[in-house]
C-alpha cells in the first residue's frame, strides 16, 4: 500500500488541502483493498473499512513517544489538519467511504509508560483552550464517525467512563452522532488500573453508561452480567448498538457481491497517482532549519553519506504503516540525482548501541566514517531516531523509556559520530529522521546545514534528495517547538500549559514553531486587517514558480484573562507564476478570535487584536533566523 509521511511531516506542509487529498487516497486505497479481502470471503481485523486516525491530540511535551501520529503541538493546525483529513478520508457523503476515528479524547500526550492508570490533572481553562478545540472542530466540521477515548483519566474519571467527556460536551454540546471506542485494553484499566471500580462487570457497565459504545478488547463479554445484576439497562445497549450499526449501514459493507478483478485493476490504475501524491507530501514536508550558503549541491565530487538513518527503510516508514512496494532511502535518492558524484556510504554507528554487532569492539565503524568525511568534499550525515526507540507503548523496544525520549539529545553512539565528524570536516549536512524536536548540542553550531525530515515515507529519502540538490525548493514548516534540552524543566506528568508550546513559552527555543528556511520566498505589503478578514498582497520576484506557506497569527490583549503569547489562526499554500504579483483574502474564523476564561468559558474577545501574517510566527528567534518579519495590524 501507498506509505505516506508520518502525520508529523503532514503537518510540517502547513497544507489542508494537500492532507484533504491525502485522506482521500487513503480512503480510496482502504476501500479497495476492502473489497479485494470480501471478494475472497475475507472479513479479518486489519482488512475492514473503519480506521482510527487521525491521532488529534495535542503535544504537550517534545519527549513524548507518540508525537510523530500527531499534528503537532498547536490546536488550530490540527484542527484545521484534522478536519481536512478526514473529509478526504469519509468521501463528501451522504455514504462513508471509510470510517475516520479521531483519537485520543482526552488531555493524551504521555509518559507512555503510566498511561494505563495515569490521571491527568488538567484545568478547564486548559481543557477548553487546547486539549478539546481540534475534537470539536473536527466533529462539527467534519461530521468525523468516530471518536476513540484515552487510556487516562481526567481529574479522576477515566476518560473511557467518563460522562462529562462523552456524553454532556462530544453529543450533547457538540452534537456528534457517530460511535465512541475505547482504546485497546482501557476499559479493563477502569478497574485494574485507575481502581475506580471494584470490579471488571462494574468497569464494563460503568464505560457504556457513560457514553462509550465499542470496547477494544474483551471486556464487553461483562454486559449480559451487567444487566442481570441490574448495573445496566437493556436499552443503553440498545443505543450503543445502534450507534455502531448505523456506520456499518453507512459503510455499505454488507453487500453480497464484490468484483475482485475488478477492485484490483482499479487498485493498480490509481499507483501512479498515489505515488505522485506520495512524493509531493513528503517534499512539502522537508524543514530546512540551518543553511549556510552549502544548499543546494552543486554537483560535488565525492559525496560522504554516513549514519545509522542513511540506508534505514524503518526511519521512512514510522510506525502505524502499511507495506510499500519500495522504499527510497537517502543514499538511494542522493546517488539518484547526483549521478556524477562518487559516494561513500558507512553507517558510522549504531542507532543508539555502542556497537554494530554484538561482538565487535565499541565504535566499530566510527573510523571509517571520519575517514570517509575527511576525504569527501561533502558529508551527509543521516542521524535521528526510528520507530523502534520512539513510539507508542509496546511497539518501541526503548529499554530507558517506554517509548518516549528520556531527553531531546541524539543517543551517545550518534553524538559521538556527529562530534568526530564535524571535527574532520566544514562541510557536513545533517539529515535528521524523528518523529518530534532534537536538539544537537554544541555541535550544531559546527554543522553547515540541518534538514529535518520526520519519518518521511517510502519515498522520503528522494524527497531529501530533491530538497539537499535544489530540485524542489524547501517549504516545509515547524509544527512542534524545537527547544534547546536545558529549558525541558517541567514534570513530564504535568499537564498544565503555562509555559510549554509556541502559545506558553517564555524563552527564546532553539528553532520557534512555525519555522522553516526556503531557497526563495515570496515578498508581503500591505497588509490590512478587519474583524473576521485579512487581505495582503504577495509578490513573486524570482523567475521561476514560488511557493509558501502562509501563516496568520493573533495576539488578543485583554487584562484580566490569559491569552497565548501568539495564536495561529489560519494557514494556507500560495503559489505564483514568475513575477506574479496577487491580492490575497483570508478569513480569520471567529472561533479562533476568542479568549478562554479560567471557568472554561470560550467567549469573544474585549480587548485589541493584533494580526501578523508571514511564513514563521512573530517572534524575535524567528525574525532572526529568518532575517524576515511578519506584517502586522492591529483591529481594535
Amino acid at each position: 500500500s501507498t506509505v505516506f509521511p508520518q502525520s508529523i511531516g503532514l503537518a510540517a506542509t502547513f497544507d489542508p488541502e494537500l492532507l484533504q487529498q491525502v485522506g482521500q487516497a487513503v480512503g480510496e486505497e482502504g476501500r479497495l483493498k476492502n473489497e479485494i479481502y470480501r471478494s475472497e470471503g475475507e472479513r479479518g481485523i486489519y482488512k475492514g473499512l473503519t480506521y482510527w486516525s487521525p491521532n488529534i491530540n495535542i503535544v504537550r511535551d517534545p519527549r513524548w513517544g507518540r508525537a510523530h501520529e500527531t499534528y503537532g503541538e498547536d490546536p488550530f493546525l490540527t484542527a484545521s489538519l484534522g478536519t481536512a483529513f478526514v473529509k478526504g478520508m469519509q468521501g463528501p457523503g451522504p455514504e462513508l467511504q471509510a470510517a475516520a476515528c479521531v483519537k485520543h479524547l482526552a488531555a493524551h500526550s504521555g509518559p507512555e509508560e503510566t498511561r494505563h492508570g495515569f490521571d491527568a490533572e488538567v484545568s478547564e481553562q486548559d481543557l477548553r483552550e487546547t486539549y478539546l478545540p481540534a475534537f470539536e472542530r473536527v466533529v462539527k466540521d467534519a461530521k468525523v464517525a468516530g471518536v476513540m477515548g484515552a487510556y487516562n483519566a481526567i481529574n479522576g474519571v477515566p476518560c473511557c467512563a467518563n460522562s462529562k467527556l462523552q456524553q454532556q460536551i462530544l453529543r450533547d454540546e457538540w452534537g456528534f452522532e457517530g460511535y465512541t471506542v475505547s482504546d485497546c485494553g482501557a476499559i479493563s484499566d477502569i478497574s485494574e488500573m485507575h481502581h475506580y471500580k471494584p470490579t471488571k462487570v462494574e468497569a464494563a457497565a460503568e464505560a457504556v453508561q457513560n457514553g462509550c459504545d465499542l470496547n477494544c478488547g474483551s471486556m464487553y463479554g461483562y454486559l449480559l452480567e451487567a444487566v442481570e445484576k441490574g448495573l445496566l439497562s437493556e436499552k443503553t445497549i440498545d443505543e450503543a448498538v445502534t450507534r455502531l450499526m448505523t456506520i456499518r449501514l453507512l459503510l455499505d459493507m454488507d453487500q453480497p457481491d464484490v468484483d475482485g478483478k475488478k477492485a484490483i485493476k482499479t487498485w493498480l490504475d490509481k499507483q501512479k497517482e498515489w505515488a505522485c501524491l506520495n512524493l509531493t507530501a513528503a517534499e512539502k514536508s522537508m524543514v530546512l532549519l540551518k543553511n549556510n550558503g552549502i544548499l543546494p549541491l552543486q554537483n560535488p565530487k565525492t559525496v560522504a553519506v554516513i549514519g545509522p538513518n542513511a540506508r534505514s527503510a524503518a526511519a521512512l516508514e514510522g510506525n502505524y504503516h502499511g507495506t510499500a512496494e519500495s522504499m527510497t532511502t537517502i543514499y538511494a535518492g542522493l546517488k539518484q540525482l547526483l549521478p556524477e558524484s562518487e559516494f561513500l556510504v558507512t553507517e558510522g554507528c549504531h542507532l543508539y548501541k555502542d556497537r554494530l554487532e554484538g561482538c565487535a569492539q565499541p565504535d566499530d565503524q566510527l573510523a571509517e566514517a571520519i575517514a570517509f568525511a575527511r576525504y569527501a568534499d561533502v558529508s551527509v550525515l543521516c542521524l535521528g531516531l526510528d520507530p523502534s526507540i520512539e513510539g507508542e507503548l509496546g511497539d518501541a523496544s526503548n529499554e530507558y523509556a517506554a517509548g518516549d525520549k528520556h531527553s531531546l539529545y541524539l543517543p551517545e553512539s550518534q553524538r559521538r559520530l556527529l562530534k568526530a565528524v564535524c571535527e574532520v570536516s566544514e562541510q557536513v549536512i545533517v539529515v535528521l529522521l524523528s518523529g518530534g524536536a532534537l536538539d544537537l548540542g554544541e555541535e550544531e553550531e559546527k554543522t553547515a546545514a540541518v534538514l529535518q525530515a520526520w519519518y518521511p515515507g517510502a519515498l522520503g529519502g528522494l524527497a531529501a534528495a530533491e530538497v539537499l540538490t535544489g530540485k524542489v525548493n524547501p517549504t516545509g514548516r515547524l509544527p512542534v517547538t524545537f527547544y534547546y534540552n536545558q529549558q525541558i524543566s517541567w514534570d513530564f506528568e504535568d499537564y498544565h500549559m503555562e509555559g510549554k508550546t509556541y502559545r506558553f513559552f517564555h524563552g527564546e527555543p532553539l528553532y520557534p514553531f512555525g519555522f522553516g528556511l526556503s531557497y526563495r520566498t515570496l515578498q508581503l505589503s500591505d497588509l490590512a486587517a478587519e474583524p473576521q478578514k485579512a487581505s495582503f498582497t504577495v509578490y513573486n520576484p524570482w523567475d521561476q514558480p514560488t511557493a509558501m506557506p502562509m501563516q496568520i497569527y493573533v495576539k488578543i490583549e485583554e487584562e484580566g484573562v490569559r491569552t497565548p503569547n501568539y495564536q495561529l489562526v489560519a494557514a494556507m499554500q500560495l503559489e505564483l507564476a514568475p513575477r506574479e504579483k496577487r491580492r490575497v483574502e483570508a478569513e480569520l474564523p471567529a472561533y479562533w478570535l476568542q479568549v478562554v476564561e479560567k471557568s472554561g468559558k470560550r467567549r469573544p474577545a474585549r480587548g485589541h487584536i493584533q494580526v501578523f501574517v508571514g511564513d514563521h510566527q512573530p517572534d524575535t528567534r524567528s525574525e532572526q533566523l529568518s532575517q524576515t518579519r511578519c506584517l502586522s495590524a492591529r483591529i481594535c
